[in-house]
């Protein structure tokens, strides 16, 4: 085996772990692209559990005979 041919499985090997690297950085990035997305959906149940509470709240306020 010649030098050249050594030299050039070295770069493929290189290209070969640069590319995984960058498919790896994208699924992180869409992994936390998604987690950001179910987090913002989480305050509108909450938002609605408030609504129930001054729902019954409100029968409490109300003045008793």
């Amino acid at each position: 085996m010649g030098t050249t041919y050594l030299k050039r499985q070295k770069e493929m090997k290189r290209l070969e772990k640069q590319r995984e690297k960058a498919e790896r950085r994208a699924q992180k990035k869409l992994a936390n692209r998604q987690q950001r997305e179910s987090q913002t959906e989480t305050p509108k149940p909450a938002a609605a559990e408030t609504s129930t509470l001054s729902v019954t709240a409100t029968p409490e306020s109300a003045p008793q005979d």
